[in-house]
This record gives C-alpha cells, structure tokens and sequence, in this order.
C-alpha cells in the first residue's frame, strides 16, 4: 500500500508523513527532500537568478521535480516495498493524466491523505518557518478538496491525533492481547466517553477554543490543559478570576454551535449499538447542550442514561460521573467497564472501580493507565453471555 499525503505549503504533511512511514515501516518520500538540494544548488543558473519555485519557472521546474519523485516510487516499488509520498500533488490530484502518471509509477492507485488547514494557520506556521520558497507559493482555495477519494485530517490537529485518525481510517489497529483480563471478564454495562471515544469533535473542539482565546487575547492549549476535564476547571487553570465565569459562558456557546466535521469514530456506532439500553449509557465532561449537539451531529442514537457536565458535583477525574452513571443503570460499578480517551477519565473510572479500555489517538498509548488500550472501539466486539451481560472480545 502506497500513501500519498497532500496539502498546502506549511500544513505539515511531512511531519505525518515522516511519522506515517515510521509506524508503517514504510519508505519515506518527501518531493522537497529529493529535489530542493539540487534546485538550491542550481541557484543563479536558473534563469537569471530566479528562484527555482517563481511561477515563471514552474512549468519547467515542476514536471521534473514530480518525475523524480514517480521514478522514486517506482524503484520502491519494483523491490517489493510501500511508500509514503508528501508533496502538494495539486495537478495529480484533480484525477487527470498527472494522477494517471503516479498511479503507473505505485503500481496502483495509492490511498490519499489530505491535511485540510485553514488560511489563519498557514499564514503563521510560514511565518514561523520563514522558508524562501513560501514567498513563491500560490495556494488554492482552502476548500479545493483533491477529486480522488481521499482521507481528511485536520491540520490543526498534532501529530498524534492525525496518525491515529490516518490508521483508524485505514483499519490499522495495534495488535491487542488476547490474553487481556478484560476480554475473561463479563460485565453488565459499558459506560462511553463521549469526545475522542465514541466521536471526533477534536477540530471542532480546537476551533472553538481558538476562538475564545482570540477573543480574550490568549493563546489556548486544550490538550495540554486538561483534555477530558470540565470546561469550568479549565478555564479556571487558564483564565484570570474575574474573567472565568464570562470566559465560561462564552466557550459552552461557542462549542454547542461549532457542529462542522463533528463525526462518529470507526466502529463507536456498532460498539455502542450492539449494547441493550438497559447496560450502555455516555459520561462526558461537556454540558448537556453541548453534548446533546454533537451527539446528533454524528448521527448516533443516544441512550437513555447519558451523564452530563449538568447531572454532577465534581467531574473528571473525581469518580462520581461514572458513579452516577452506574446508579442510574442500577448496576454495581465493578461490573462496569468504561471507554475513555483521557488519562482524567480513566483515573475517574478506576476510582469508581470500573474496568477500563483506553483509546489511543487523542494521547499516546503510553499515556493511557487502562486495563486494555485499543486504537478505536472497531477493534472490540460484544459478546452476549447466556446467563446475561456480555463479554469483550477482538473484532
């Protein structure tokens, strides 16, 4: 299997490129890597001094930089081994003879990863790194997805979320150990994190705090403060006092309206779906607006018991959102096991004394203190027992 990942100049496909290659075992073959050390090289012979990416050049340069990289691709192939390719691929990707090209060069139609950005955040990763060839760069629409059937990934998104979001697409699950203690346990309910476990709202997530902190003048790391808390906890590890309560009343508004590429993850609808009403319910640090919002927008169907920011006193990683979750289901929280992508939400879950599957993607696997540790619920099945409850075993 070849990859190919696109994007602007400054969305960072050679940074998941370079991290897609490694987890695949792949060759790595970035279009700037082959072909910029001899364009510098060539420099003042280039046409009275021009540089190599001036778009008078182009239509010389381009088509041998493009064929040096086919030819690459093509030697990799001929010995057996996949490639992950990185350029902007901009003419191969509308479908036309270009892309005929690449497809003769893998030996077949490579599997395409487009990084979406935004014109906000090229315009300041290109200040950050300040290459010349930026200043020559003429982009496309920031809507103008590739024609051919691609994978989108957020380039807001780090390095980690993309390459999980990239192997969940492609089924690329870590091999899971059939020897686990969660998979000899039956249990009588599954209690679901909402964001990161059973959706992708992460783009949606950062747009929003982006935009708080544009508003109030700060610069705002979800991830590293507290992904998996409770907004009002967060802010108040962000914001000055005085500014909490507006800066919290401001967030919830924003994140209940900001719906766009809200979507379930691979396999959370038939995970979820394949529990009765009865032993399932979702346990989320958002509000019920919020959750109740994104819930619908990812099509899945909510159960009855569904915990909310709204239903508790204390929230993660205090364990009386899972409590409270296992009382309304009327069940014995050591008979619960909790899906959870946050290492707040699983100290939670172990403090109410329910087993604990960790999904990988949002913080790396190592991050992750769980019982068992999956790269997404489409790894995992449900296993009705005959004298009731269920068991988890590996799809």
């Amino acid at each position: 299997m070849n990859i190919v990942v696109t994007g602007a100049a400054g969305s960072g496909k050679s940074t998941l490129g370079l991290e897609l290659a490694r987890s695949l075992g792949a060759a790595f073959l970035d279009l700037d890597t082959l072909t910029n050390p001899l364009l510098e090289g060539l420099g003042a012979e280039l046409a009275g001094g021009a540089h190599w990416n001036d778009p008078a050049l182009r239509p010389l340069v381009r088509p041998a930089r493009y064929a040096a990289l086919r030819a690459a691709v093509a030697d990799q192939a001929a010995v057996g081994l996949d490639a992950v390719l990185v350029a902007p691929f901009t003419a191969e990707l509308t479908g036309g003879a270009e892309w005929e090209q690449l497809v003769e060069a893998t030996g077949e139609p490579p599997v395409v990863v487009w990084l979406r950005a935004t014109p906000e955040l090229l315009a300041e990763r290109r200040r950050i790194r300040s290459a010349d060839r930026d200043a020559h760069v003429v982009d496309p629409p920031a809507d103008s997805a590739p024609l051919v059937p691609h994978i989108v990934v957020d380039a807001s998104l780090s390095t980690t979320q993309q390459l999980a979001t990239v192997r969940r697409s492609l089924g690329l699950g870590r091999p899971l150990p059939t020897d686990s203690p969660v998979f000899g346990r039956t249990f009588a309910g599954g209690l679901f994190d909402l964001d990161g476990t059973l959706i992708d709202s992460t783009p949606a997530v950062n747009r929003a705090w982006q935009q708080l902190g544009r508003e109030f003048g700060l610069e705002l790391d979800l991830v590293a403060a507290g992904h998996g808390q409770p907004a009002a906890k967060v802010i108040a590890a962000l914001f000055p006092a005085e500014l909490a309560d507006e800066a919290l009343r401001r967030v919830i508004e924003i994140e209940a309206a900001e719906l766009d590429d809200v979507v379930a993850l691979h396999g959370a609808a038939d995970l979820l779906g394949s529990l009765p009403d009865s032993s399932r319910a979702i346990v989320t640090s958002g509000t019920r607006l919020i959750a109740g919002n994104r819930v619908g927008a990812a099509g899945l169907s909510a159960p009855s018991v569904f915990v909310t920011f709204d239903d508790v006193t204390n929230g993660k990683p205090h364990p009386e959102p899972f409590l409270t979750a296992a009382a309304r289901l009327g069940l014995d929280p050591a008979d619960c096991v909790v899906f959870e992508d946050a290492p707040a939400g699983l100290a939670a879950a172990k403090a109410a004394g329910c087993a604990t599957v960790g999904i990988a993607g949002t913080h790396d696997a190592d991050e992750l203190d769980a019982d068992l540790v999956v790269d997404g619920l489409y790894q995992l099945r449900v296993v009705p027992q005959p004298g009731g409850g269920f068991r988890l075993a590996p799809a």
